[in-house]
């Protein structure tokens, strides 16, 4: 846990409080499925549970701004019913922004975060992870959008009609045409790429003919952390040559070998820091998609331990601000419409 003395721990959550925190991956969206059977769904966004990360009481209390949900229906290779699950997904997800509608809105754009938080209320985008529902159609995707999805992930970690996943990987493999065509469709629209979980050669090929920035939502520092979920130094370089930005994963499993800490998740920041600078790290938590998470970091409530970490290491408050969302922020201003 950490400690800081009086003034400092003023300062950090002043900062904390002032900053637009946003977070841009959770796989919520799931606890609100209804259970098999016609079972109720596990949690309600609205009701503080002592299970899982994320609800909306933990989000108030830790400060998240902007939460981004997922809709992840990959379960295994070539999922038959992920567009119908998406579009349960949609449904919950809606239902719930309606009723806790006095606390928090679903955005599609920057203007719209700002907004929430100008009249103290938190702020939901929609993404998709992994494009198993779109069935290879871009027709498909044009209409999510319509649904208000403005983030997506060609992988999980499966082939899909659009690229590689990590556990797929073709050697040399790059995007497919219908990829490419799709990487067009979503600069036209206004939907952000996200390239966690995306095979090494497909990133490449990303950074080779995608225009303006794309994300990394929920990935580290693969040199302070070796797992194929990180991203190498040659990575996080190219990410940000284009504007882009790598979302801090508290994955155990993706921040440290042994003894995953609050501590050791901000070693990838420094890293990333002193590897591109401040303008490429953001927040990317995976809550409700991963196991036990660091200590320190057990749910959305604490998110302010990141920003008392990175005041106790004596970062400027300006860098402290684009790293809790003004990264994310700047690139949903530059790619939403």
């Amino acid at each position: 846990m950490v400690k800081l003395s009086k003034r400092l721990e003023e300062e950090a959550m002043r900062i904390h409080s002032e900053a637009v925190v946003i977070d841009t991956h959770c796989d919520t969206l799931m606890a609100f499925m209804p259970g098999q059977y016609g079972q109720p769904a596990a949690r309600k966004l609205g009701e503080r549970s002592d299970k899982g990360h994320l609800d909306l009481p933990r989000m108030r209390e830790g400060g998240v701004d902007c939460q981004t949900f997922a809709m992840y229906t990959g379960r295994r290779e070539g999922q038959p019913d992920a567009l119908y699950t998406a579009m349960q997904m949609t449904d919950i997800f809606y239902r719930e922004m309606e009723a806790n509608e006095k606390e928090i809105v679903p955005v599609t754009s920057a203007r719209e975060i700002l907004a929430a938080k100008e009249v103290g209320k938190c702020s939901a985008l929609l993404s998709i992870e992994g494009a198993e529902p779109l069935m290879g159609d871009l027709g498909i995707l044009r209409n999510f959008y319509k649904l208000g999805v403005r983030m997506l992930s060609f992988t999980w970690n499966w082939r899909t009609p659009f690229a590689d996943g990590l556990s797929a990987s073709r050697a040399g493999s790059k995007l497919t045409d219908l990829g490419v065509k799709a990487l067009e469709e979503m600069g036209r629209l206004g939907i952000v790429l996200d390239t966690s979980h995306i095979s090494d050669t497909c990133f490449w090929n990303v950074a080779e003919v995608k225009k303006g920035p794309f994300i990394a939502s929920h990935s580290n520092s693969r040199t302070v952390c070796d797992h194929r979920r990180n991203l190498t130094d040659d990575m996080l370089r190219a990410l940000a040559d284009h504007g882009g930005v790598a979302g801090m994963n508290f994955a155990p499993e993706f921040v440290a070998k042994e003894g995953p800490t609050v501590e050791k998740l901000v070693d990838h920041i420094d890293y990333i820091y002193k590897k591109v600078g401040p303008d490429h790290i953001g927040l990317g938590s995976d809550f409700d998609g991963i196991g036990t998470p660091p200590a320190g970091l057990e749910d959305a409530s604490k998110m302010p331990n990141i920003t008392r970490e990175l005041v106790r290491r004596e970062y400027a408050e300006e860098d402290i601000k684009k790293i809790l969302g003004g990264n994310q922020l700047r690139v949903l201003g530059q790619v939403l419409k």
